[in-house]
């Protein structure tokens, strides 16, 4: 587990500063270019443990026979690189992409979300294009019309045509539902966003706020007034979870479509004078590396985002490599116990105090 003194001294600022910069304080004044290196080095040193190292280093030695020579990847964000900072997960995507091509020797061209599409001329001059994030109508098709070969990651259009890599977050939300009912909850809240599907909203969309209704309706447990969603900002955490907590018969737990989500949430739990777990616990997703410093340390489920980055990679360099049959990769999940809520049934469930 990467420590806030090991970022502070990589970065060169104080622990005080590594802090702030994860917990998001809006009061804290630091320049741009310091707070990017704060969040991707967190995420870096996260990811580059023993364990990942070991896998990286197999994985890489078996990809290196499939690099054509003078291999060029374009990675096309659908976030704009502000946007990016403020989901340190997505961070997490774009290193798996770029360190996989960084031990394979491939160069990378990065192409971020702005308001107008990018030139084409660098995709078409790329041997192939990983597009990291949700990209809908005729983003997809503008992709699939300009990339010599082309991979989603952390997304999967429709149809069968394209190759992709994600986690099923909807299949990731039943279990840490079961789990949390397990354990006894009743009264639980969720807290989203609003998804945009091919230019027109849908408050319910998004895969995870889907399955939470569903879930609980099957289970005769949903309450309207505990699904709350808003168009994303960086306060929708605060602001969702501060009504949903001044409502008269307010949940015992706060389930966030994210971390960043969770932050937010802690933030208001504290203001208005309650505790976590013991008036309210919380649980998210993604498990990006501030969760295990925020007090309590959040429980959530890991996606493994650098995971997803260099298999969408892989998929490339199989394309390149002659394969002509697309591939849609699910990988799995894990829920993390932490503080923020209480034991799993199963003593044997992994946790982290």
């Amino acid at each position: 587990m990467v420590t806030i003194k090991e970022i502070a001294s990589a970065v060169g600022v104080s622990s005080a500063t590594v802090s702030r910069v994860l917990n998001y304080d809006p009061t804290l004044s630091i320049s741009a270019a310091k707070r990017q290196a704060v969040i991707e080095t967190a995420e870096a040193l996260n990811y580059a443990t023993p364990r990942n190292r070991n896998r990286a280093a197999a994985v890489n030695g078996a990809a290196q026979a499939l690099v054509p020579g003078a291999t060029k990847i374009a990675l096309v964000h659908f976030l704009e690189p502000a946007q990016e900072l403020v989901d340190p997960y997505y961070v997490g995507v774009r290193l798996g992409i770029e360190s996989r091509c960084q031990a394979l020797k491939i160069e990378v061209v990065k192409v971020f979300h702005t308001k107008s599409l990018p030139d084409p001329t660098v995709l078409q001059s790329a041997s192939g294009v990983v597009a990291v994030g949700h990209h809908y109508g005729e983003e997809v098709e503008w992709l699939r019309r300009h990339s010599r070969h082309l991979v989603f990651a952390d997304f999967s259009p429709p149809g069968e045509v394209d190759d992709s890599v994600m986690s099923d977050v909807g299949h990731a939300m039943t279990r840490l539902l079961e789990a949390l009912y397990d354990i006894g909850y009743r009264r639980i809240g969720f807290l989203g966003w609003i998804e945009t599907f091919y230019g027109a909203e849908n408050l319910h969309a998004e895969r995870r706020c889907r399955t939470f209704i569903d879930w609980m309706t099957k289970a005769g447990l949903f309450d309207p007034d505990l699904c709350m969603v808003e168009r994303l900002t960086p306060d929708s955490g605060y602001t969702l979870a501060k009504a949903m907590l001044s409502k008269p018969n307010p949940p015992k737990i706060l389930i966030t479509c994210n971390d960043n989500m969770a932050i937010g949430a802690y933030r208001a739990v504290h203001e208005m004078g309650l505790k976590i777990p013991q008036d309210v616990a919380v649980a998210s997703f993604n498990d990006i590396p501030v969760a295990q410093f925020l007090g309590p340390p959040l429980s959530t489920v890991k996606i493994p985002a650098e995971l997803i980055g260099e298999t969408a990679v892989d998929l490339l360099l199989e394309r390149l490599s002659g394969r002509d049959i697309s591939k849609k990769i699910v990988l799995g999940t894990e829920i993390v116990w932490r503080g923020s809520t209480p034991p799993p049934v199963d003593a044997s469930a992994p946790r982290e105090s």
